[in-house]
């Protein structure tokens, strides 16, 4: 349907318009929501769910004021009324003997849920009891929490003034008990139950009487004189529970078949209370044979989970969990079912009592309170396993029948994993969370569940956080110990996930595989630690998988590359990380002075990396180039002059935080010199500093580099004022390379209303790249070696083209905006496209009518037309401006970001058909894209950017890099000074193949077709190679022509299924080539001397500029049609040496860019435009 109606003709096309539907089809590069929206990291998530006071309830007081026999006088039952207490009926038995039978069944339900507490019983106390029990529970509990339970059914109902009743020594009177000094003696942390009629004025009171605690402290704070200044401070009664069992105008229920102590039942012994209300309901009905009686004799323990009574027990501990997750806020959640076991069991059952009370027109109260749950939709999931499970009861007493487990926690699965599969984008978190937290503890359903929560927490750290406040930590730590082989994919993956967004919990598992020695512990870890590389915040995406060199190095850590387990544990925690980093750092002894530091790792050999204090910005820590290193005879050796292997992990972390240090993305290699400083500053603490050093502060705050002085020069540690903005200078010793001090961007004019260039999050940036300048790296491949890696291999095999549309939601409204512009632009490029080929066909006699003409900021060195809209992008050596050559006006012009020492050497248009984006590539072999280029309203940003080849060596002589561009399949073909063409696949932002050239020399220009997946390069040495980059490796090389015999400046692989390759050499020779053919089908003859070549992909034309500083424009058969040598309206001013020039893609117009800083455009004559 998708399709359908984006392939459907446009509204208002006339029958030429209707061939150019293919713009709809073709896919965007970079305009997914993670392009085009700020990218915000995750944040900490430690405050969320890691609970900091984490209680313990070690003290239950059980206070029954029952007086058996004799009913308070302020209360009139019904008859029959409720009689049970505990389960127990008191007037079975005789009074004393029923209030201490009582008093033990209750202690035994609360051992139930907490049975290491300590628990005393005061049955129908005193004043002068209650007061010693509770300051003595008190004492012994110091900071943890204490219950009180206070059962008033044998004493009059609560006063407004704050006060519930006790009774005198001789049972003659009853003597009331203030609130206010309940608070007193029994402290805080504290939770108080109160099951009587109108509970709720207690509740009232006790809020009250704290209240106005906290005002007597502020006033004895103000006033010495006050008697509470002298008396130390009271504990706040903010923590304190509350759970009452009406509300402040009610009295509790007495129906005969309940128990008269209702709201107690539903706290301690919640399944059987549960299932006597069910039975009590009409719906019950539907159950024949069951009775009141049967239900009691359900067989199973609670605590038993494969048994009838144990299951109901875990089916009703997962709903209410589930039910307080949705309702109650987070913190909450926190505070009252994560933060002591006994006051979670109490708020689940809770629940219950609100539901089944509600039905009696009694509502409990707590404090803090709860928003009403009663009517929840989880409750009939509850009443639908009750109603399975007693639905068996007769069968299973009478007959023994065997009994048939509940489809609930299958159900629940299935309903998230419907969540996961059948969701809309906008939705709120799934409720089934907390049961699937159940599911973990079943054998049956745990492989499913883990799956299903491995899916979850794919989707991003809001979803970590959520499963972490749920509770999952424990659960999944737990099974980490689990010998069940086909859990550890899982766990291992649920983990990575879980550390990738809170990596303080790397510690939990460091100390799990010290306690257990466990094997599948040591390799999880390990691949957390690999799995916590990718998240790097990165320009192309906001969970991993982005265009850095994490992706593309091979220094990257894979599971396989484990050697030991005792590095891996050492890994485990940052302080053991620094340590081992600092090791790296020792003094030669042999030969010349050679610092070696953790700096030596660097990837640099042509000048020194800097890295700045992270406390201190006048200290910069220089290091050493790694050229010395390169004097070890092998790996042997030089592992023991080092101390760490080459191969540890230690190194290859060091390795790939400099890769980053080095990215062309501002943010990312910000964040690794973060990192970077940090170790550096760590390392040269422990040193005494040389005095010299502290004397040439004065001289850098004047801005004079200075070498510091020292024996042998071997001092590298320099003062700097501003350590980020101006690199020392490098040490004089001759034992490393010479450098110049860094040069800051060369500033330019920008037009009005652009105040610079600016990184995604809006400010200003300085490129920190310049700081480890890219050379050959001494862990690298290099660039004669191919990928010898199972993994890549299968990558290379795997490759897959992008068939479908990457679309914008908002385009399938064929009343929205965006859809409305879309069109607009569809029904522009098609009358371009249209215009373009009228002209042509006319026939091109003459291409020298100079249509613009302007000086550009720099010497233009790659210049190239937008293939729908009037603007040129024109490149100097680290900038980009863009021209209007239709008005003749400057549109833009804005800084690349790339180091001082290297160059624009390439750019490509990327979604040129919609919405455009430029594509800039320098010869260090960094890709940068922008945005809002060109506009006028906004400032150029950076969507993203990536090392696009690692073994790049940047030369004015080279090549540099060479780069194009397939919209229709959205791959990027790069390569240049280098032994490889690198395909790189911007949908799945990954590198999908890497494809040897088989030449000892640099590829000059790229090629390709996507409908014949073919990749034509040409290369320095006068060789045109063909690669099918469907074939293996080995095999892909399909042709190679070695007719050239010299530097190749163009080849050009035309886009149609006959299509020709048309090469032309530096010598002026130009060779047409058929792919299907091993000799060229025809030779021709230009001029020689060539500095620059382009040739039209729809016109015969050929354009070579020359070093004769002329222009000159050939046809398909190799005859001249026109030179160019003088600019139009200059007074007869020569053009000056040819530095680029490119046709448009469509119009018969030629850009050209020579060395006196002019571009220029020509056309065909007037009267054919």
């Amino acid at each position: 349907m998708e399709s359908e109606m984006l392939q459907s003709p446009l509204l208002g096309l006339g029958e030429e318009d209707e061939a150019d539907l293919t713009d709809w089809n073709l896919p965007l590069a970079f305009m997914k929501k993670r392009h085009c929206e700020k990218i915000e990291g995750s944040k900490s998530l430690a405050q969320s769910w890691r609970m900091k006071d984490r209680m313990k309830t070690v003290s239950v007081a059980l206070v029954l004021c029952l007086n058996v026999g004799v009913d308070p006088p302020d209360v009139v039952k019904t008859t029959p009324c409720a009689r049970l207490e505990c389960w127990i009926d008191p007037l079975s038995m005789g009074p004393q003997k029923a209030l201490e039978t009582i008093g033990a069944n209750l202690q035994k339900q609360y051992e139930n849920w907490q049975p290491r507490a300590r628990y005393k019983q005061s049955l129908d106390p005193t004043v002068d009891e209650v007061k010693k029990l509770c300051t003595s529970l008190r004492r012994n509990a110091k900071e943890e929490r204490v219950l009180f339970h206070y059962n008033g059914h044998g004493v009059p109902r609560p006063t407004v003034n704050g006060e519930v009743w006790v009774f005198n020594k001789n049972y003659t009177q009853y003597i009331p008990l203030s609130i206010y000094d309940l608070q007193t003696w029994m402290g805080s942390p504290s939770i108080f139950v109160y099951d009587c009629s109108n509970a709720g004025l207690i509740v009232k009171s006790f809020k009250q009487f704290a209240l106005q605690r906290e005002q007597e402290l502020e006033v004895a704070a103000i006033n010495p004189n006050h008697p509470l200044a002298q008396m130390p401070l009271p504990p706040s009664m903010k923590n304190c529970i509350q759970l009452a069992a009406c509300e402040a105008t009610e009295l509790l229920p007495m129906i005969p078949d309940l128990p008269a102590d209702l709201f107690t039942s539903c706290l301690t012994t919640p399944i059987k209370i549960a299932l006597r209300w069910f039975c009590m309901q009409k719906c019950v009905s539907l159950v024949p044979g069951v009775t009141l009686d049967l239900i009691e004799k359900i067989p199973g323990r609670l605590n038993d989970r494969r048994t009838p009574l144990g299951e109901l027990n875990w089916i009703f501990t997962a709903i209410t969990d589930t039910i307080a997750w949705n309702v109650l806020p987070r913190d909450l959640f926190q505070k009252l079912f994560r933060q002591d076991l006994l006051v979670a069991s109490l708020f689940r059952n809770f629940l219950l009592a609100e539901r089944i009370m509600r039905s009696y027109n009694c509502t409990p109260v707590s404090s803090p309170r709860l928003p009403p749950t009663y009517m929840h939709a989880m409750w009939q999931a509850w009443d639908l396993a009750v109603d399975i499970c007693l639905s068996q009861l007769p069968t299973i007493i009478e007959e023994g029948t065997a009994f048939r487990h509940s489809p609930f926690f299958a159900e629940q699965l299935t309903a998230f994993q419907v969540w996961l599969t059948m969701g809309v984008e906008n939705r709120n978190p799934p409720e089934q969370l907390p049961i699937v937290l159940q599911v973990l503890l079943s054998q049956v359903h745990r492989l499913r569940a883990l799956d299903l929560l491995g899916r979850f927490l794919d989707l991003g750290p809001w979803a970590v956080s959520l499963a972490l406040s749920v509770g999952i930590f424990p659960y999944v730590l737990k099974l980490l110990q689990s010998s069940a082989r086909e859990l550890r994919p899982l766990l291992v993956f649920i983990w990575a996930k879980i550390l990738a967004v809170d990596s303080e919990l790397v510690v939990a598992l460091s100390h799990l595989v010290v306690q257990y020695e466990s094997n599948f512990c040591t390799v999880a870890l390990q691949f957390i630690e690999e799995e916590k590389n990718y998240p790097l915040p990165s320009p192309a995406t906001t969970e991993g998988g982005s265009l850095t060199p994490v992706r593309d190095s091979p220094c990257t850590p894979r599971l396989r590359s484990v050697s030991s387990y005792g590095n891996i544990r050492a890994v485990a925690t940052a302080r053991s990380l620094n340590k081992s980093l600092q090791n790296l750092s020792l003094t030669e002894e042999s030969g010349g002075a050679v610092a070696f530091s953790p700096g030596n790792l660097s990837t640099s050999s042509s000048a020194s990396s800097t890295l700045g204090s992270p406390e201190n910005e006048e200290h910069i820590l220089s290091f050493e180039t790694i050229d010395k290193m390169r004097r070890a005879s092998s790996y042997s050796s030089l592992n023991s002059l080092i101390g760490v292997s080459f191969n540890s992990v230690y190194t290859q972390i060091w390795r790939v935080l400099l890769h980053l240090a080095a990215d062309p993305y501002p943010e990312v290699s910000d964040l690794a010199m973060k990192v970077l400083n940090s170790i550096a500053y760590k390392v040269r603490a422990g040193r005494s500093l040389p005095r010299c050093s502290f004397r040439l502060r004065d001289r850098y705050s004047r801005g004079e580099p200075q070498a510091c002085p020292g024996p042998h020069h071997e001092c590298s540690v320099c003062f700097s004022p501003n350590a980020r903005g101006s690199p020392p200078a490098s040490s004089t010793s001759s034992s490393s390379l010479t450098s110049d001090v860094a040069k800051q961007p060369v500033s330019r004019d920008l037009p009005s209303g652009r105040s610079g260039t600016t990184a995604p999050g809006g400010a200003q940036y300085t490129p920190h790249s310049h700081q480890f300048p890219r050379t050959r790296k001494m862990f690298d491949k290099g660039p004669d070696q191919t990928a010898d890696d199972a993994d890549d291999a299968a990558g290379h095999k795997s490759f897959v083209s992008a068939a479908v549309a990457d679309r914008i939601p908002e385009e399938h409204d064929l009343e929205s905006q965006i859809r409305k512009e879309r069109e607009w632009r569809f029904l522009r490029n098609s009358r371009v496209r249209r215009q373009a080929q009228q002209v042509i066909q006319k026939g091109i006699t003459r291409l020298d009518d100079q249509i613009f003409l302007n000086r550009n900021p720099g010497v233009p060195s790659v210049v190239k037309f937008h293939p729908f809209t009037p603007c040129i992008a024109v490149a100097d050596k680290d900038s980009i401006c863009f021209w209007d050559w239709e008005k003749g006006e400057k549109l833009d012009y804005f800084h690349n970001g790339n180091p001082r020492y290297t160059r624009v050497t390439a750019m490509e248009y990327l979604n040129g058909q919609d919405c455009s984006l430029l594509l800039t590539a320098t010869d260090d072999g960094a890709i940068r894209v922008w945005k809002n280029f060109a506009d006028l309203e906004k400032n150029p940003e950076m969507v993203t950017a990536w090392q696009g080849l690692s073994d790049m060596l940047p030369t004015t002589r080279g090549a540099g890099m060479v780069v194009d561009w397939e919209q229709e399949t959205g791959l990027l073909m790069s390569s240049g000074d280098v032994r490889i063409v690198r395909i790189w696949d911007t949908d799945r932002e990954m590198k999908v193949q890497d494809i040897p050239t088989g030449a000892d020399s640099c590829v000059t220009s790229l090629s390709c077709d996507s409908h014949r997946s073919l990749i034509v390069a040409g290369l320095g040495d006068g060789s045109i190679r063909v690669y099918d980059r469907r074939m293996a490796l080995s095999e892909c090389r399909v042709m190679t022509y070695r007719e050239h015999t010299a530097w190749v400046v163009k080849a050009s692989l035309q886009k149609r299924p006959d299509g020709h390759i048309v090469s032309v050499s530096v010598n002026g020779d130009v060779r047409i080539f058929d792919p299907r053919m091993p000799e060229s089908v025809n030779v021709l003859q230009i001029v020689k001397g060539l500095t620059a070549l382009d040739i039209h992909p729809q016109a015969d034309l050929i354009a070579c500029g020359s070093v004769n500083q002329f222009t000159a424009i050939y046809n398909g058969n190799g005859e001249l049609i026109n030179n160019i040598k003088y600019y139009d309206g200059f007074m007869g001013q020569r053009v000056g040496a040819i530095s680029c020039l490119a046709f448009h893609p469509h119009w018969p117009h030629l850009a050209v860019g020579s060395n006196d800083y002019y571009i220029s455009v020509y056309s065909v004559e007037k009267r054919v435009r």
